[in-house]
Order: structure tokens, then C-alpha cells, then sequence
């Protein structure tokens, strides 16, 4: 197996690896709600074990410094109170050790249930949706993806964790000097930090969208490389590119110093307007030294757990603007674990598909691809469908193998209608190769790319079957003359073969995939005549029922 898959395979969350010890073993289907997936794996109750763990740490943390102030400041500073301080700062440290220990393990399973359901969410998502999409908009997405995962789980754990702190604060401050005058300043200038996060998160909006079109934009610039090299001047090349980074470079300043106002300046900025709250106090000793002590470490505190408080929202709010754009994929995965009945794909039914009145309309078209559409496929049969381009042929392709769903009408496979079969089954009993341009050759090995339709790993008998219909397609020189054969990775799309020998990759993987019934969406048109009449003959002996679609 080629090593980038199996650093792939050791990649996927523990949830996929039966028998796995990890707190993610044995979590809920990616197809119910997040929220039980959470419960599911354990990490309610865990983020409930690092709340609890860090008030008390924090309690004990108050708690010190009060015993060695109120000793310090009494004249007393005897073994009684040092005992007491030493206890009490000892106590935190377990229990600081066990909130960060806690705060992976939540960061860890957060971002392994999210990418699982994002898997499941990408492999249901719509066909069309997808299509729409340009590679540049999905790698945008996916990097999204990441960004909810590394700023997600970290932010919302400071903000949760900060506010805690806050809401102690006041508590004791109102044991010190001055109390409903520093208790209202901590309460206004929580507020404007609020309001500043608020104008933060709407530049950094804006921000996010230009640096996702720049990431679009790049990718498509890059797919079409040859051609502007071509068709475009050389002077011409980058002065778009040009213009939209210094936009880009403009937007990220003003981002930046946004946020160096709200994790450095507001915090500090509270410590010394709080000093100052203070100061009157203390020169006209209308408090005690004690009261006075109290409320200069409750500001200190208070300014520390602010700038938490700011990071967190500031990341919190970066992870909100990224799932804006992943929650279609997210949302995808809901109520879609790909199963139905139980039910025996082998059924001796005479009528091995059959579609009724189907009608399809594309997302966004006001007529139908598809009207009124019926055909009936017996076991056995070998059929030709032909039609002009754009007469809808390869929609219909794509409605009877279950990637689309009608807007209208009843397709059946054995009796049974996809919902009820579910679609793993679905696809055990129809299986097609898409046109060329929609197919695709993952960066794997060839063997890999035959037997997608195969559980994982391959067995030796597989990668055997795979090689002697590779032989039959023609494709055994191909694999002759690669040092690896099966084991060869020809490269992201394939690019390392030839058209002809992409389309007979393409072929044979829906080949091995044994299924009922075979479409054939015009994959045989960049083959010379002798390999067509090859492969011709190869499908026609292996396929146990055909359709094949081709142009008029």
C-alpha cells in the first residue's frame, strides 16, 4: 500500500478502528445529531469534569492569596497562614494539570467527530451542488474545515472558561475597597469588549471572503496555466493578481490591529482605569489596607481573564464565519447513513430495473432535464441508449444509479425503491461509469483506483482479479512497464496515463464491482477502434446486465 494512504488510514479518527481504546470508539452515526455524537463519545461529560476542575482551581487560586494577604497585612504572618497559602496554590496544580489534560482530550475528539461528520457530509452532499462548485471554491471549503477545527474547540473553551473567571470577580471585589464603582467598570468595559468583538467579526467576515476568493481564484488560475500562457500576454500575467493582493494586504492590516486592540490594549487599558478607580481610596484611607489589597489582585485578575476572554471570542468568532461556509456539508450528513432494509440483493425478479414517469429538474431551472421518462430493464439485457448532446442521456444515467434523485416519478431496483434498499445496496445492485470529465483517478495506486468498490484492504484474490481484467482491457502493457504495477501511483487525476488508458481504468472499476446491472455513460470514445472492440468484448462477457449510452 502506497505510504501516503496508510498515513491517510492512521489519520482517520479512532471511531473507524473497531476495538479502539480511544474515547471516540464506538461513537454515534455521523447521520444523527451532533449533539449525541458528543454525548456518544463522552465529551459532555468531560467538558463538565474541566469546568468543575478549573472553578475550584480556581476558588483555591482566590483562596491563597487571600490567606497570605489577609497574614501578611494583620502582622500575623505565622505557620498557620503560610500553611494554608502553600495548601491551598498545591491544590491548583493537580487540578490545572487535569484541566489542560482535559482541554486535549475535548480539542482532540472535537476535531475527530467534526472531520468524521464532514466525511460523511461530503459523500452525501448533492451531485449538482458539488458540480456547481469549482476546485478552487471546494479546497476553500476544506481548508475551512480546518480552521474550525483548530480555532473552534480552543476558543470556545477560553471564552467559556474566562467568563467563569469574570463572574467570580465581582464577588470579590465587593469584599474590597470602592466595590459598586469597580464592579461597574469591569461590567462597561466587558461590554465594549463585546462591541469591539462584534466590529471585529464583521471585518473579519469580509476578510475571510477575500482570502476564499483569492484561494478560488488561484486554483482555477493554476488548473488553466497553459492556456493563459497561450492566449495572455507575459506583461498581462499577474496584474490582477497584483491589484487583489494589495486589497487583500489592506484588509489584513486594519484585521490586525483590530484585534491587537482587543487581546493587548483593552485588557491593560482595564487594569489601569481600575488602578485609577482605586487610587481616591487610598488616599483618603476611606478603606483598609486589606480591602485595598483584595481589590488590586481581584484587577489584576480581572485583566488576565479579559484577554482570555478576548482571544477566545476573537477565535470563536473565526471559527462561526468558517462553519457558515462548512454547514452545508455539515448538514449534509444528517439522516444519510447510506442503509436500508435488510434485504437480498440476489432477487430472482424478472424486471431488474424499472423506471416510471421520471422526471428530473436541475437546482435553479425552471424546466426539467427530465419529463416523463420510463424504461424497463430485464436480468440479462443488453440495451443502447442513443441521443443528441444535451438531450439529457447522462442525467438520466445519473438518476437510475442513484447519484441524483428525482424531482418526480418511481424508479425500482427488484421491487424495491432506493430509500428502501438504501444506497450501499442500491449501488451493489447498479453500478456506472461516469463521462470522463466526472470520473476521477485518485493520487493512489492503480490497484487502489480499481477496487474502490471493494472493501478495504484489498486481499490477494482482488488485486489478482484486478490484473486479469486489467489484461482483458488491454491494460497489461501499462502495467508492464511501471516499475510497481498494481502498486504504481500514477499521480492526483491520473495525469501519468494516457485518455484512453484513463477511460479503461474507468471502466474497469465499475467491472469489478460485479453489480446487476452496468451503465455506460459514453466512456468508450477515446479508444481506437481494436481497443474499442477489445473492451467491447470484455464488457459484454462480464457484465451480467448493460446499458450503454452514446451519442446519435
Amino acid at each position: 500500500m502506497d505510504a501516503r494512504l496508510a498515513a491517510y488510514v492512521a489519520s482517520l479518527p479512532p471511531s473507524f478502528v473497531p476495538g479502539s481504546s480511544d474515547p471516540l470508539a464506538g461513537t454515534a452515526s455521523p447521520g444523527l445529531s451532533f449533539w449525541q455524537q458528543l454525548r456518544s463519545a463522552g465529551l459532555i461529560r468531560r467538558m463538565a469534569a474541566l469546568l468543575g476542575a478549573h472553578v475550584l482551581a480556581t476558588v483555591l487560586l482566590l483562596a491563597s492569596w487571600a490567606s497570605i494577604g489577609f497574614g501578611a497585612l494583620s502582622g500575623r504572618l505565622d505557620r498557620g497562614w503560610m500553611a494554608a497559602w502553600a495548601l491551598c496554590l498545591a491544590s491548583t496544580v493537580p487540578l490545572s494539570l487535569g484541566a489542560r489534560w482535559l482541554e486535549g482530550v475535548i480539542g482532540v475528539g472535537f476535531g475527530g467527530l467534526l472531520k468524521q461528520r464532514l466525511l460523511a457530509g461530503a459523500m452525501a452532499m448533492n451531485a449538482d451542488a458539488m458540480r456547481r462548485k469549482g476546485a478552487g471554491e471546494l479546497l476553500s471549503e476544506v481548508l475551512e474545515a480546518e480552521a474550525i477545527d483548530r480555532l473552534g474547540a480552543s476558543g470556545g473553551l477560553a471564552v467559556v472558561l474566562a467568563a467563569l473567571e469574570l463572574l467570580l470577580v465581582p464577588c470579590v471585589l465587593a469584599w474590597g475597597a470602592a466595590p459598586g464603582v469597580e464592579i461597574a467598570l469591569l461590567a462597561g468595559w466587558t461590554s465594549l469588549l463585546v462591541i469591539l468583538i462584534v466590529r471585529n467579526t464583521r471585518r473579519r467576515f469580509a476578510w475571510t471572503g477575500l482570502r476564499l476568493e483569492l484561494t478560488h481564484r488561484l486554483v482555477e488560475k493554476m488548473t488553466a496555466h497553459r492556456t493563459r500562457l497561450a492566449q495572455q500576454p507575459p506583461s498581462e500575467w499577474h496584474c490582477e493578481e497584483d491589484r487583489e493582493t494589495a486589497q487583500y494586504a489592506a484588509v489584513s492590516e486594519t484585521l490586525d490591529r483590530s484585534t491587537a486592540v482587543i487581546e493587548a490594549a483593552l485588557p491593560r487599558g482595564y487594569v489601569l482605569a481600575a488602578v485609577a478607580v482605586l487610587a481616591p481610596s487610598f488616599f483618603a484611607g476611606s478603606a483598609t489596607l486589606g480591602q485595598q489589597a483584595i481589590t488590586l489582585g481581584a484587577i489584576l485578575f480581572a485583566g488576565a481573564a479579559l484577554e482570555r476572554l478576548g482571544f477566545g471570542l476573537a477565535r470563536g468568532a473565526a471559527a462561526w464565519i468558517a462553519w457558515r461556509s462548512m454547514k452545508p456539508m455539515f448538514d449534509a450528513a444528517a439522516g444519510d447513513d447510506g442503509e436500508g432494509v435488510a434485504t437480498d440483493i440476489s432477487s430472482p425478479a424478472s424486471r431488474l430495473l424499472e423506471a416510471q414517469d421520471v422526471v428530473f429538474t436541475h437546482q435553479g431551472r425552471p424546466e426539467p432535464a427530465l419529463k416523463g421518462c420510463s424504461l424497463t430493464i430485464g436480468r440479462g439485457d443488453r440495451l443502447l441508449l442513443k441521443g443528441a448532446s444535451g438531450s439529457g442521456k447522462s442525467t438520466f444515467a445519473a438518476v437510475l444509479a442513484g447519484w441524483r434523485r428525482p424531482s418526480a416519478g418511481v424508479i425500482l431496483a427488484g421491487g424495491l425503491d432506493l430509500q428502501t434498499l438504501g444506497e450501499q445496496a442500491w449501488r451493489r445492485r447498479i453500478a456506472a461509469a461516469a463521462q470522463y470529465h466526472e470520473n476521477h483517478i485518485l493520487s493512489a495506486s492503480i490497484g487502489f483506483n480499481l477496487l474502490l468498490g471493494r472493501p478495504y484492504p484489498h486481499s490477494p484474490r482482488d488485486l489478482q482479479e484486478a490484473r486479469e481484467l486489467c489484461e482483458e482491457l488491454g491494460l497489461g502493457p501499462l502495467l508492464d512497464r511501471m516499475a510497481g504495477g498494481l502498486d504504481q501511483v500514477v499521480g492526483e487525476t491520473g495525469w501519468q496515463l494516457s485518455q484512453g488508458e484513463r477511460s479503461r481504468v474507468f471502466l474497469a472499476r465499475v467491472l469489478l464491482q460485479d453489480p446487476d446491472l452496468v451503465i455506460l455513460d459514453e466512456n468508450l470514445g477515446a479508444l481506437d477502434p481494436e481497443n474499442l472492440r477489445q473492451c467491447l468484448e470484455c464488457v459484454i462477457r462480464r457484465a451480467k446486465t448493460l446499458l450503454v449510452i452514446a451519442h446519435s
